[in-house]
């Protein structure tokens, strides 16, 4: 089997950030009546794409004088749960028609929303709009952290406070043997080859701690040739890659968290293999040679234990992601007003060596989602649609005030960060166990209206997960828990995942069972007592990375000089065993 392979360069979209925080999503003048910058034909009541097995429904709801007109409308699992936006596909050629038209599904555009995410929106009903104070969603660049205090309970944005961290490659265990310059330059000295010829042994990739779009990077083999007093890091070049008909390659993950505390990680398995030479086609017919299934299949037609290195790209990505959740989980505490307003897609890229021991080379906080090509619209089109759906938008409350017979819509105690004395008590008593077996079993046994909350939004999230696989939580990632701060949530899910992995149906059951009672919906009053308690248990980090009065967390590079959590990172990347 000859496995056709594209050409690096030409295929190569750039990401759309580099993971400064500095980047902000544009404020536009705000306009409730802004014009939509785009539009749609109406479609016929029936919507193929509705039909589900994992509780879509697509509810009529037309007014009159709206013909044809529906509800994007994706049922929860639960009652007393409002339903969910159900997103359509970017290439069908025509869009819901919406009962009110689309003034009340407006979505705010940024200078990097992508074309296959216009689609999409447009087709499931939004009108895209750049001057809206009554937006529900927009896909923009990472901005500072307290900027998303902001954001009000029903809108939704692409990142979370702190994730730039995550799109720095100044240091993981998994990565090559990497320098932070110029505070690491005697340490590179010391470990520098300078037994070859031209006082250079082996090759050094240097690059911006934050780059994207290859800009700044270069191959170098010599000393004098390396910038000694410029922020870079500096990368031992991987020099047996594992290759394909003779050609070097590496792999594109997408990921998707859709929260940090509980940790949530989804991997799509259809990413992308981008391959460093042969010419590139954009013939139809042989675009799935270049994803990622496709590879794998060809590998494992060649005697490759695909299931093996699945495994491991997995590992990566979690140990990728816990290893900066110290850092980014607080921020996310103390800036993020509802559990409703943030989701993030990663762009991981890997390389496999010759041992197929899989190599982080980076992570980008804004993957592109360009379709510039056939091959891009076949993996990225599902991808976007697949992740609003599990991202779970719901309708705006100002629907049901202004329009008959509209779905049921948003309701803020599903996602309230409040808690009641009794939950309060709840998480205290169970962050304190050391031993697993001392909170696995018990958890789950009273189980509260926070607890059911949580463990619903979830359960909604998995059943339209479509290729997403989930892989945090698990029945058998506990053992990441070790090392990570000890958290209520996660061990929340743990307990959940060890009982219900196997038997989804009995815990769904469970839940709905709690929901037609209501009990999710009674919440506790927010005050400053609950306030603190919604930080509570995090985790303690060192004070010299807390934000700084200005809302500005060091750079990594900074932080990386502080031992207790270089410490960390290197056995979260070395010590895990599974």
């Amino acid at each position: 089997m000859k496995l056709d392979i594209i050409d690096f360069n030409t295929y190569r979209e750039p990401d759309c950030s580099s993971g400064s925080e500095s980047d902000a999503v544009e404020d536009d003048t705000l306009d409730e009546d802004a014009e939509s910058v785009s539009s749609s034909d109406p479609v016929s009541s029936t919507d193929e794409s509705s039909k589900y097995s994992g509780g879509i429904s697509s509810t009529g709801g037309a007014q009159s004088g709206s013909e044809g007109a529906t509800w994007p409308v994706r049922s929860s699992l639960f009652p007393y749960v409002p339903p969910y936006v159900k997103f359509r596909p970017h290439d069908l050629e025509t869009a819901y028609k919406l009962p009110c038209g689309r003034k009340f599904f407006k979505w705010k555009l940024s200078t990097i929303t992508p074309i296959i995410v216009r689609k999409t929106l447009s087709n499931s009903g939004f009108a895209l709009v750049r001057k809206s104070n009554q937006w529900l969603g927009t896909w923009g660049k990472h901005m500072k952290s307290p900027m998303f205090k902001t954001l009000k309970e029903t809108q939704k944005l692409n990142h979370f406070p702190g994730t730039f961290q995550l799109g720095r490659k100044d240091r993981f265990g998994f990565l090559p043997h990497t320098y932070v310059l110029p505070q690491e330059l005697k340490l590179l000295k010391q470990n520098w080859d300078f037994s070859g010829p031209n006082g250079g042994k082996d090759m050094w990739i240097i690059k911006p701690p934050a780059s994207a779009r290859g800009v700044g990077i270069k191959v170098i083999n010599k000393w004098c040739h390396l910038p000694k007093k410029t922020s870079l890091v500096c990368q031992k070049y991987i020099n047996n890659p594992y290759l394909i008909n003779g050609s070097k390659f590496d792999l594109r993950l997408y990921v998707l968290v859709t929260s940090f505390h509980p940790l949530r990680i989804y991997l799509y398995p259809d990413g992308l293999a981008r391959f460093a030479s042969s010419k590139y086609s954009d013939d139809v017919k042989d675009l799935k040679d270049r994803t990622l299934t496709k590879l794998l299949e060809y590998m494992h037609d060649e005697g490759v234990d695909t299931k093996t290195l699945w495994k491991h790209l997995q590992q990566l990505v979690i140990k990728t992601i816990i290893s900066s959740e110290a850092l980014i989980t607080p921020l996310c505490e103390e800036n993020m007003n509802s559990y409703y307003n943030c989701y993030e897609l990663f762009g991981i890229d890997v390389l496999l060596d010759e041992h197929l021991k899989p190599w982080l080379l980076e992570v980008n906080i804004s993957p592109s989602l360009h379709s510039a090509s056939p091959l891009d619209a076949h993996v990225k089109g599902p991808l976007v649609q697949t992740l609003f759906d599990i991202a779970q938008f719901h309708f705006p409350s100002r629907l049901s005030q202004n329009v008959k017979n509209a779905p049921e819509c948003f309701d803020n105690r599903i996602y309230t960060r409040t808690l009641t004395k009794k939950e309060r008590i709840k998480h205290a008593n169970f962050v304190q166990f050391e031993d697993r077996n001392d909170y696995v079993y018990d958890i789950l046994k009273d189980l509260t209206g926070d607890d059911i909350r949580h463990l619903l939004r979830a359960e909604d999230e998995y059943v339209v997960k479509g290729k997403f696989e989930r892989i945090f939580p698990t029945a058998h990632t506990h053992k990441y828990l070790d090392f990570m701060e000890p958290r209520y949530y996660n061990r929340l899910f743990d307990a959940w995942e060890s009982k219900y992995a196997s038997r989804r149906e009995d815990g769904i059951a469970l839940l709905q069972t709690h929901c037609a009672q209501k009990v999710h919906l009674k919440v506790g009053q927010l005050n400053s007592l609950n306030k603190s308690c919604q930080s509570m248990n995090l985790g303690q980090i060192p004070t010299s990375m807390q934000p700084s009065i200005n809302g500005q967390t060091r750079p990594l590079e900074e932080i990386m000089q502080d031992t207790s959590i270089s410490s960390k990172m290197s056995v979260i990347c070395e010590e895990i065993n599974v």
